[in-house]
């Protein structure tokens, strides 16, 4: 198996070290990933100064420019949001609105900047909306270039118009530890054929 590298955008509104159920459920997701070899870092984005636009440099103090070379170091990269008002969080959409300039961008073979590498999503609420959060952030994704895996999205939603966090719960749903262990394992795999088999130039 190739050595693998992945980076999560947790894309909670919390500013560190504040808890945040996001973290929780995409730490389950890197747990999983860590067991197949891959190696994981975190970035809560809140915590940078990222700067609206849609360049992969928006000028003085974007903390964009070190976050994009971190997505671009690994192969696996993990998008994760809370639903807020049925939709992926504010911050969330600023990454993936920083991420379309990818479109723009060229690697040494000529193609999308992004090619071989693989996306998934982990997603938290309190609300149905899990689908919908996973059908923007791949659609979105695909076009930049990232490659999607099969059940490529681990969540967590709580009752309709409840008020549990999955940081509430007494122990994380065996359903959910098993669909982040089959996320991580689906991205692994799809990420070890691409470094042996890239796309064509």
């Amino acid at each position: 198996m190739a050595n693998l590298r992945s980076v999560t955008l947790n894309c909670t509104l919390k500013p560190s070290p504040a808890t945040s159920s996001t973290d929780l459920l995409a730490g389950l997701v890197n747990d999983e990933l860590e067991k197949l070899g891959v190696a994981t870092e975190v970035i809560r984005v809140v915590d940078h100064d990222v700067k609206p636009g849609v360049t992969s440099d928006e000028g003085d103090g974007d903390a964009w420019p070190g976050i994009r070379q971190k997505i671009l170091d690994s192969q696996i990269l993990l998008l994760a949001t809370p639903i807020w008002l049925g939709n992926p969080s504010s911050v969330s959409r600023r990454v993936l609105e920083r991420l379309d300039a990818f479109l723009g961008e060229e690697d040494d073979q000529g193609r999308v900047i992004s090619y071989d590498r693989v996306a998934i999503a982990a997603t938290v609420g309190n609300e149905d909306g899990a689908h919908m959060v996973a059908g923007q952030f791949f659609q979105g994704l695909a076009d930049v270039g990232f490659t999607i895996p099969p059940n490529a999205q681990a969540y967590w939603v709580g009752e309709a118009m409840g008020s549990t966090d999955l940081n509430d719960l007494d122990e994380v749903p065996e359903k959910v530890r098993s669909t982040a262990a089959d996320v991580a394992k689906n991205a692994v795999h799809l990420a070890t054929l691409l470094q042996q088999s890239p796309y064509p130039a």
